[in-house]
């Protein structure tokens, strides 16, 4: 059975000559639930965007990226056929990507449109058990009472879980959260997350988030992926993430992945696989 994602020698130049990604291979299974923890700059967003299909790797480069065995793009160019695979994977924004002068369950029936005929699409014509289907998202992310609203109205925690809502619509196999919880409050972060850990456990769907705070990485996540400077540092047992460690991986830019942290010994963990070391240069 192929792995719910699978990366081989993935590199990204951006214009101005910076490297962002630098040879990231990176394999994760079906049913899991990671964390991509770094400091601000590290290639995070830059990975789960190119993951998505969104941005093209370095061309001619040894770069494959697949999902569930299907390329997405391979040696720098995205495979032809993206837009069915990107139905299998949820993408979920910092900024929530809802369209605020819509209703917030048409915000979530949005996750339908690939799979129905483009003319109801346009006419944003739903059948009464699409709608339904919708209601139940809502409800399962704790607000279907706010259906009707406009997205606009919506505090920001209320908005991520509504965008979580549109990955459950959309029945994405894969669900990337790009820093989900990076401009909420923290009783908004905590359900946010909580809604991200209860759809990995009942579901079994694959979820990679990326985040700044480690100790919600070692809460969540059983396993951490660290990047620094676009390079992968750290694969293994988030139980394992300890500030000594950490300080040794990432030097100063320690303190900014370690403020408001927990001690790492306190958290619950579920048991991981042997962790995979590879040490960037930067960081020894």
């Amino acid at each position: 059975m192929p792995a719910a994602l699978h990366i081989h020698r993935l590199n990204k130049h951006f214009p101005n000559g910076r490297q962002a990604l630098r040879d990231v291979s990176l394999t994760v299974q079906h049913g899991e639930m990671v964390a991509l923890i770094g400091a601000s700059g590290s290639g995070k967003s830059t990975l789960l965007r190119h993951v998505a299909g969104l941005v093209a790797a370095d061309a001619q480069s040894p770069s494959l990226i697949e999902i569930d065995g299907c390329c997405v793009q391979q040696g720098g160019r995205i495979h032809h056929d993206i837009r069915r695979l990107r139905a299998q994977v949820g993408f979920v924004f910092q900024q929530f990507n809802l369209v605020d002068r819509l209703p917030v369950l048409m915000n979530v029936l949005v996750g339908l449109l690939h799979r129905i005929p483009r003319w109801r699409s346009w006419l944003r014509l739903f059948q009464p058990q699409e709608c339904a289907l919708a209601l139940e998202a809502l409800a399962r992310v704790g607000i279907a009472d706010c259906h009707a609203q406009r997205a606009s109205t919506l505090s920001g925690g209320q908005q991520q879980r509504a965008a979580i809502a549109r990955t459950l619509v959309q029945g994405a196999k894969v669900v990337l959260a790009d820093e989900p919880i990076a401009s909420l409050d923290p009783e908004s972060s905590r359900k946010v997350m909580d809604i991200l850990a209860r759809i990995n456990r009942e579901d079994r769907c694959t979820v990679i988030v990326s985040l700044h705070q480690v100790d919600v990485a070692i809460k969540y996540c059983p396993r951490v992926v660290a990047l620094h400077h676009g390079q992968v540092v750290y694969d293994g047992a988030s139980s394992a993430l300890t500030p000594a460690l950490l300080r040794r991986l990432y030097g100063v830019q320690a303190d900014e992945i370690l403020a408001d942290a927990a001690p790492p010994a306190a958290a619950p963990c579920v048991p991981s696989p042997t962790p995979q070391w590879t040490m960037a240069p930067a960081a020894v």
